[in-house]
């Protein structure tokens, strides 16, 4: 009788959702794009298919504790490659985030990723955690490490972590001469534009370089690059695990923390932090209190690189060096965002930009998948690295710190040292070149 009663308050949250389910018509076309069902065939690991067992989870037809449920829909990517090609238009993140609410409180969350949202909800723990990833790359023992590690079991999972650690090294752009004396940026004419730019767990922890290019190329291009203080994790990691009461309360004091900040953007430089502030709405809609101010953060929200060409960019020095580009999921099927980066790097005098075939496609890392999913994570990210280095670029280059990592480490698994860079990074360079920084 308890269970009868837990699953059908199990079933009511995904019914309050019935207007998302609605739409979907069963076309199939979400299947060529479906990653997980391209390599592994099986109807219920396509969006169509989970689509599916959502409904029967909503019609008491399907106990949400049960194996099908519980392994189909933990199995999803989460890319959101459906959406752009579902003439219905449903909105498949969303529910998939409400069905993992759903599968989480039928069975526990797997160790592993409860430890995960654990750090990443709080800043003590990733100031620990980030400040012993930093030693352990800097000593150059993260790749010994993970040399040393079995490739499956609880070993794989922290092999992958290991290398997605090396990994996250400064990518090499290739040296180049810089201009004798600094020139410095010319003065601002009016007011400028006051832009928030968010620090990101990831980013701030593993990633600092990006984030304080961000921070430069911005004002280089006549940005009021102000502070947001008291920001903290979006939150995309606990919704797409679907905590979504951990990511609600780390998105209050995101949009608290932008409030404050009297800037009338917030600059994302992660594909994955912007496609879940940009959701913010959807997950404040059933919060009377905090839905309006939700809506106006996320429609403050805007990838860097939008944010860039909306001045230019400025033109910089010579950077001659070709980049293997590819799409992170979240910038190009979330938020719609696909020639802005590539704007930036061919504003960049002597960057040779080459799209990867299948650029589309996931890379595999999606959030903490990589780790939580090594094997098919890494199957898919195998791909990927396949599809970089026919390029035969210099470095690869992506917008999303999860996509560096998980295409980097690919790289370092095939001895290959070129590294990932951000595309903030090779403008920022191009910049230095040129004199723009005192």
């Amino acid at each position: 009788m308890a269970d009868t009663i837990v699953n059908g308050k199990l079933a009511a949250a995904l019914e309050a959702q019935s207007d998302r389910l609605l739409p979907c018509v069963h076309c199939g076309f979400c299947l060529p794009a479906c990653p997980t069902y391209n390599r592994l065939g099986d109807e219920n690991d396509s969006p169509r298919g989970r689509l599916h067992l959502m409904n029967a989870v909503v019609e008491g037809r399907l106990d949400p504790a049960s194996d099908a449920f519980q392994t189909h829909i933990d199995r999803c990517l989460g890319c959101r490659a459906c959406e752009p090609v579902c003439p219905s238009g449903v909105e498949y993140g969303a529910l998939l985030e409400v069905a993992r609410e759903t599968a989480n409180a039928a069975r526990p969350l797997p160790r592993l990723t409860r430890a995960l949202l654990t750090i990443m909800g709080s800043r003590p723990l990733r100031s620990v955690v980030f400040g012993g990833g930093r030693l352990l790359r800097t000593l150059g023992l993260a790749r010994v490490l993970a040399d040393r590690l079995p490739k499956s079991g609880r070993g794989g999972e922290l092999r992958q972590a290991l290398s997605m650690l090396e990994a996250s090294r400064a990518g090499s752009i290739p040296p180049g001469p810089v201009a004798h004396g600094a020139r410095g940026l010319p003065q601002r004419e009016g007011s400028a534009v006051r832009v928030a730019t968010l620090d990101g767990c990831v980013q701030a922890g593993l990633y600092s370089r990006v984030n304080r290019a961000t921070e430069r190329t911005l004002d280089a291009n006549g940005y009021e690059v102000v502070s947001m203080r008291g920001q903290d994790c979006c939150g995309a990691l606990h919704a797409h695990a679907g905590d979504l009461e951990g990511a609600r309360r780390l998105a209050k004091r995101n949009i608290e923390a932008f409030e404050r900040s009297g800037a009338s953007t917030l600059a994302v430089n992660a594909a994955g932090c912007g496609a879940t502030m940009t959701d913010y709405g959807t997950l404040f809609e059933d919060d009377a209190a905090w839905r309006e101010r939700a809506e106006r953060v996320a429609a403050a929200v805007s990838d860097v690189s939008e944010v860039l060409v909306q001045t230019g960019p400025r033109r910089g020095a010579m950077v001659e060096c070709s980049v293997a580009y590819d799409h992170p999921c979240h910038l190009m099927h979330a938020q719609g965002v696909v020639e802005a980066p590539l704007s930036v790097l061919r504003a960049v005098p002597g960057v040779d930009v080459r799209v990867v075939e299948g650029a589309d496609e996931c890379c595999g890392g999606a959030g903490i998948y990589a780790m939580t999913h090594p094997d098919l994570g890494g199957e898919i990210g195998e791909d990927k690295v396949d599809a970089v280095r026919a390029q035969g670029a210099d470095m690869a280059c992506t917008p999303n710190a999860g996509c560096m990592m998980q295409i980097g480490s690919g790289l370092l698994r095939r001895g290959d040292d070129t590294g990932t860079v951000h595309p903030v990074e090779i403008l920022d360079e191009s910049y230095r070149r040129a004199g723009y920084y005192r």
